[in-house]
């Protein structure tokens, strides 16, 4: 269950967030790889202009991101003629609920669904310390582990952990991500080492 600060946490520019959510029924939000396609599509077009990702994973009824808010929205509020004034949170969240809004459509005309897909508010949470920034970077990882979804996290699909070590070109900024664990061997070896203390947790009931 989410910490109630985690539904009310302000989004401020150059800020580091975990963002999650789910269904309201905790039912599928993906039902065919073309769901997920669209997900990710949709995602990058209401999103990118105003955050940048590093890291994701997509699962039957839930999300993950790690994503910075851009330093500077200035050129944002000009292009898409928005106030000045107008709060860093207000613009996200404002994006947030463009995006959620743009998939549930979709979404509910293919599977001739009606009503709200999401949960509201959405969660979020500040990363704020060194060690704590690592760890939600495994732990997005690991999800459909820890879920039971699959044995290994690492052939999980959906997610960008194999998109971190790709060469081929992204929006995720898997440079800095690597950056940050020193290369891409360490990074291996982060998700390598909990992975262990992962499978020991699930062989004892413990997720």
């Amino acid at each position: 269950m989410a910490k109630l600060a985690h539904y009310y946490t302000k989004f401020d520019e150059g800020c580091f967030y975990h963002v999650y959510n789910r269904t309201i029924d905790k039912q599928p939000m993906f039902k065919s790889e073309a769901n997920y396609e669209y997900f990710l599509r949709k995602y990058n077009e209401y999103l990118s202009p105003v955050v940048d990702t590093y890291a994701y994973c997509l699962l039957g009824n839930h999300f993950h991101l790690l994503m910075r808010i851009h330093g500077d929205l200035s050129d944002f509020k000009k292009t898409s003629k928005i106030d000045a004034s107008k709060p860093t949170h207000d613009i996200i969240s404002h994006q947030f609920r463009k995006f959620f809004q743009s998939y549930s459509m979709a979404f509910n005309k293919q599977h001739n669904r009606i009503g709200t897909l999401f949960q509201t508010p959405f969660k979020r949470v500040l990363i704020n310390n060194d060690s704590y920034y690592s760890k939600i970077v495994y732990y997005i990882h690991a999800n459909p582990q820890s879920h039971k979804l699959i044995e290994d996290f690492r052939n999980w699909k959906w997610s960008s952990y194999y998109g971190i070590l790709s060469d081929k070109p992204s929006k995720l900024k898997k440079e800095e991500l690597i950056e940050w664990f020193g290369d891409k061997q360490a990074y291996q070896d982060y998700h390598n080492e909990y992975r262990e203390y992962l499978i020991q947790e699930i062989s004892d009931n413990k997720i």
